[in-house]
């Protein structure tokens, strides 16, 4: 009994599955033939203006709606079929001018992909997206011709009607119709989701370019290690501004007081002892300061005990009740966890400093699918208005986690909580 129940579930998912299938295919169909003809009629009317001036001010805004046409599909490929296509647009200035804006989106490849692809979405794409509802809707004809609906057509049509490749003129020929439609509703019954996927294939195919892919990884790369270079090079300059002017001059200063206490050891004691005690609280601060020094380039619990207890203990120091989970069944490499506990930290010190929160919440877990990945995320429930920009701090960490693929997402919105995840690809130990 168990048995039948479960194949009767399975199936009546998979007739489901074909029905859903049709139908966003069908709505597809639909809405991406107008969409199509309008972009790509939009995008060459514009483009022709260009030389007298009219297409500098419209490009930008056309293209920019073609992307979003695009990057619709991309969403829909990857939520209805888990097709990834993926988008591979060139950061355009946000400062930049029309004249700009129009070259940098005419010069990336990505752009002339787009429009490569607008005429064969609304032919080839078109009909991809309708075959899967013709399959399934299509059989519903041939049932109701051999209900009794090829007369209606035989009164019309000369006495006969064609349905398909069966010539309907009689009782008989509508009784082959039906049959014709139970072996369409058959295939369509296994083939109407991997239609719906074809579909998606084709705009992959075209959308997406391994050559611009590579070239799109490698700018990518090429910026995040010139980020690194910067913060590396920005982090350095600190540490020997920090020993400088901190555990560097309180040293300076403690042996010139030795140099007195030399001189005055025996003409004045008491002032000696004084000057010993001052000398001692000296280098008591420079060792603090050297301790600072050496947390802020690599903390040591950071090294000993994992990224999760360094959370925990960089949690304790906070002023705003912080709650740390951690589930981490083995260590990352000791760059990443730098680059997450640093991360962590920055994070931390904006929602102390700027969110007005009275808890903080921070989830570290790793998730085993494919190579691996380590997520991160904290919660504040603060005043919220957080963004990713240029001088804040999540841009720094972002450029941080860049460096190793890692990704940065902010929810903020006014009023709070604001909630902060990080994830970066790794193994663990």
């Amino acid at each position: 009994m168990t048995t039948i129940e479960t194949k009767s579930g399975i199936s009546r998912t998979r007739m489901r599955g074909v029905g859903r299938a049709a139908v966003r295919g069908l709505g597809l169909a639909l809405v991406l033939l107008p969409g199509a003809v309008l972009c790509f009629t939009l995008s060459l009317v514009s483009i022709a203006l260009i030389p007298i001036g009219v297409g500098i001010v419209t490009t930008p805004w056309v293209l920019t709606g073609v992307r979003a046409f695009a990057d619709w599909r991309r969403v829909l490929a990857a939520e209805w079929c888990g097709v990834q296509i993926p988008s591979a647009y060139r950061p355009i200035p946000k400062d930049a001018n029309p004249w700009a804006r129009t070259f940098a989106m005419l010069r990336d490849p990505a752009t002339w992909r787009d429009l490569l692809w607008l005429p064969v979405d609304m032919t080839a794409g078109f009909f991809t997206a309708l075959l899967p509802a013709v399959l399934l809707f299509y059989p519903l004809e041939g049932f109701a011709l051999a209900a009794g609906l090829w007369r209606v057509f035989a009164d019309t049509a000369d006495g006969a009607y064609w349905y398909g490749f069966v010539r309907v003129s009689d009782q008989a020929s509508a009784f082959g119709a039906a049959a014709l439609g139970l072996v369409l509703l058959f295939f369509a019954h296994f083939l109407t989701p991997r239609l719906l996927e074809a579909h998606f294939r084709l705009t992959r195919a075209v959308l997406a370019s391994n050559q611009g892919e590579l070239a799109e990884r490698v700018r990518v790369l090429t910026e995040t290690r010139r980020d690194a270079v910067d913060t590396s090079a920005a982090e350095l300059r600190r540490i020997e501004r920090d020993l400088h002017d901190g555990a560097q001059a309180r040293l300076v200063a403690m042996g010139m007081d030795l140099g007195t206490i030399e001189i005055l050891l025996d003409k004045n004691p008491e002032q000696a002892r004084k000057l010993l005690a001052q000398a001692r609280q000296s280098s008591v601060d420079a060792l603090a300061e050297l301790r600072d020094l050496v947390r802020g380039i690599h903390p040591p619990v950071l090294a000993e005990r994992g990224l999760g207890d360094a959370v925990r203990a960089l949690a304790l120091r906070l002023p705003v009740a912080t709650e740390v989970q951690v589930e981490l069944p083995g260590r990352a490499d000791a760059p990443v966890e730098s680059a997450a506990y640093f991360a962590v930290s920055e994070v931390l010190t904006n929602a102390v400093k700027h969110a007005d929160a009275d808890r903080i919440w921070v989830d570290l877990h790793h998730v085993a699918e494919g190579a691996g990945m380590l997520r991160i995320s904290v919660t504040d429930n603060g005043r919220g208005g957080a963004v990713i920009g240029a001088g804040s701090g999540l841009a720094g960490v972002e450029r941080r986690l860049g460096t190793f693929d890692g990704v940065l997402a902010v929810s903020s919105p006014a009023g709070g909580p604001t909630m902060v995840t990080m994830e970066i690809p790794c193994a663990l130990s």
